[in-house]
C-alpha cells in the first residue's frame, strides 16, 4: 500500500522507537553533510589566499540546501563519499567551485565533523544525567529515614534505609556524571592538518610560511567552537580519542544495569515499584502482574552500550601507521549507537527515578520476619563486652537461631535506626 514502504526495510529501533529527536538530529546526515559545507567555508574565509567575498557569500547561501539524490549518485559514480558531497556543493556554487576543499583532507571535514557531533553528544546527555541525578536525590532524600532491610550476596544483612540505599546509586552517578564532563571537555579539534598529519600542502599554499599554517589552524578551530586542537595526528584523530568518549559512556551503562536491577529486585519483593501507567498492561496472560518493564529495557539497552565499547577499542587498535580505512564503517555505527543508546537509557532512568513507589508495610514485614535473626549480631556484641571468647559466641549464637524462629513472626518491636 502506499505509505507503506518505509515499514518495508529494516529500520534502527534506536531512532524509530528510543532516541530523542535531538540524538536523532546530531547523527544525521543533514547535520553531517551541513557541517562539512561549513567547515569549507571556514577554511575558505581563514586561508587568506586570492578567494572573494562573493565566493564565501556563495558559499553561505547553500550551506543547508543539500542535494542528497545528487550526493547519492556521485557517490555511486565515485565511490568516495567526501568528494561526492565537494562535487555536490560546487554544482550549487560554481564561482566558489575551484577553492572548495582546497589544500585539504577528506579527514578535515570527516573527523573535524565526527569530534563536533561527540561534543554535541555530550551536551545533549549531561543534562539528562544531570536531571536523573536531581530526581534520585529526591528521592533519597524523602525515604532517608525508613529502615529497610539491607542485603548482601542477596541475603538479608544488616538494616539500612531506602534512602541511603539511594545513595549507593547516587554515587555512581556522579561518578558518570564527573567522566563525561571530563571526556566533554577533553575533546579537541583535529584542525588544518594535511593527508598524514603535516600539514605539507597548506605550507605549499603559503609558499612555506609555517606561521601563517599555524594560525589557520588555530584560527579555523576557534571558529568551531573548540578551544584546542590535537598537536599530532596521522590522517585521522587517535582512534584512542573514541575509546575515551565510549569507555565513559559504556561505564555509564554499568551504572544504570546495576540501578535497574536492584530496582527489579526489590520490585520482586514488592518493596519498590517503578511507575506502572493507569492502562498499562503487565503481563498478557497474567493481568495481576506488574512487570517491572522500564527498569527492563534499561538493562537490555545498558548491556548493548557496555558492549560498544568493544568497537572503538579494537579499531584503535589496528590503525596502521598514519590511518587505514577499516575504522569508517564501524564508526559510522558504533559511535552514533553509542550516544543514542545513552541517551534512551538516561531517559528511561529518569522516568524511574520521577515515579518510584515505596511500600513501607511491606519493608516493616520484611524487617519483622528477619529481626530475631539479627539480633544473634547484638547478642555476639553483648557477650564478648562480658568477657567472652568471639569464636565460641559466634558457634552459640548459631545453636540460638533456631530457638528464635518461632517467635520472628509475632515480635512486635519499634524500629530505630541512626546512620
Amino acid at each position: 500500500m502506499e505509505g507503506d514502504e518505509e515499514f518495508m526495510k529494516y529500520r534502527s529501533p534506536l531512532v524509530s522507537r528510543y532516541a530523542s529527536k535531538e540524538m536523532a538530529y546530531n547523527f544525521s546526515d543533514k547535520k553531517k553533510f551541513t557541517t562539512w559545507r561549513k567547515l569549507w567555508i571556514l577554511l575558505a574565509k581563514e586561508l587568506g589566499l586570492p578567494i572573494t567575498d562573493a565566493q564565501i557569500q556563495e558559499m553561505e547561501s547553500h550551506a543547508e540546501d543539500i542535494d542528497f539524490a545528487m550526493a547519492a549518485e556521485e557517490e555511486r559514480k565515485l565511490r568516495h563519499d567526501v568528494m561526492a558531497h565537494v562535487h555536490t556543493f560546487a554544482h550549487c556554487c560554481p564561482s566558489a567551485a575551484p577553492i572548495i576543499h582546497l589544500g585539504a583532507t577528506s579527514c578535515y571535514v570527516g573527523d573535524n565533523t565526527d569530534l563536533i557531533m561527540l561534543r554535541d553528544g555530550f551536551d545533549i546527555l549531561l543534562p539528562k544525567l544531570a536531571r536523573a541525578i536531581d530526581r534520585l536525590a529526591n528521592f533519597a532524600e524523602k525515604y532517608k529515614d525508613l529502615p529497610t532491610l539491607g542485603f548482601t550476596h542477596y541475603q538479608p544483612a544488616q538494616l539500612t534505609t531506602v534512602g541511603k540505599r539511594a545513595c549507593l546509586w547516587l554515587q555512581d552517578l556522579a561518578m558518570d556524571m564527573r567522566n563525561l564532563q571530563r571526556a566533554r571537555d577533553d575533546l579537541r579539534f583535529r584542525g588544518v592538518k594535511g593527508t598524514t598529519g603535516t600539514q605539507a600542502s597548506f605550507l605549499q599554499l603559503f609558499q612555506g610560511d609555517h606561521d601563517k599554517v599555524e594560525e589557520l589552524d588555530r584560527k579555523v578551530t576557534e571558529m568551531a567552537g573548540f578551544k584546542k586542537a590535537y598537536l599530532v595526528t596521522g590522517q585521522t584523530y587517535s582512534r584512542k580519542v573514541d575509546v575515551d568518549s565510549l569507555s565513559n559512556l559504556a561505564s555509564l551503562g554499568s551504572t544504570v544495569h546495576k540501578i535497574c536491577t536492584d530496582i527489579r529486585l526489590l520490585a520482586n519483593l514488592k518493596e519498590i515499584e517503578e511507575p506502572f501507567e493507569k492502562e498499562q498492561i503487565g503481563s498478557s496472560a497474567m493481568p495481576y502482574k506488574r512487570n517491572p518493564m522500564r527498569a527492563e529495557r534499561c538493562c537490555s539497552l545498558a548491556r548493548h552500550l557496555v558492549a560498544l565499547l568493544a568497537d572503538p577499542l579494537q579499531t584503535a587498535s589496528v590503525q596502521w601507521l598514519e590511518r587505514t580505512l577499516d575504522d569508517s564503517a564501524n564508526r559510522r555505527i558504533s559511535l552514533p549507537e553509542s550516544f543514542l543508546t545513552a541517551d534512551i537509557v538516561l531517559s528511561t532512568l529518569q522516568n524511574i527515578t520521577e515515579g518510584l513507589v515505596v511500600y513501607p508495610k511491606v519493608i516493616e514485614r520484611h524487617i519483622r520476619h528477619e529481626l530475631p535473626f539479627m539480633a544473634t549480631e547484638n547478642i555476639i556484641m553483648a557477650m564478648v563486652k562480658a568477657g567472652g571468647n568471639r569464636q565460641v559466641v559466634r558457634f552459640l549464637s548459631e545453636e540460638i537461631r533456631p530457638l528464635l524462629e518461632p517467635f520472628k513472626s509475632k515480635m512486635d518491636v519499634k524500629i530505630e535506626l541512626e546512620l
